[in-house]
């Protein structure tokens, strides 16, 4: 018996399905608690994201700023992996992206 324990499933910029599953939504949550309620913004970085970063293991961080969230004005960043399980790992907010674009930017819009 297969169970689909996906939330939502959405394209990435380069045409491939990321999948965010109920663990690690809940993942997301607990570690992040501010990120509730905002599944919409997770999914929108990933489909619309202003750049892209490459991770340290194979993973990358899509990133995108919105004027207004649940906190402040904040970059949204999505941790996901596009090869194998092509899924969302982690999600959150930071008021520095700098800091993460510093890794290697490997997409701008």
């Amino acid at each position: 018996m297969v169970v689909n324990d996906n939330i939502t499933i959405t394209k990435s910029v380069s045409g491939k399905n990321i999948r965010l599953t109920y663990k690690q939504w809940y993942h997301i949550i607990e570690s992040h608690d501010y990120m509730a309620g905002n599944l919409e913004k997770i999914v929108e970085t990933i489909a619309q994201p202003e750049s892209i970063v490459r991770g340290t293991v194979g993973e990358l961080l899509a990133m995108k700023l919105f004027e207004r969230t649940n906190i402040t004005k904040k970059t949204c960043i999505v941790v996901y992996r596009e090869n194998g399980d092509r899924f969302i790992i982690t999600s959150f907010f930071t008021s520095e992206p700098e800091r993460i674009k510093r890794k290697g930017i490997v997409w701008q819009k």
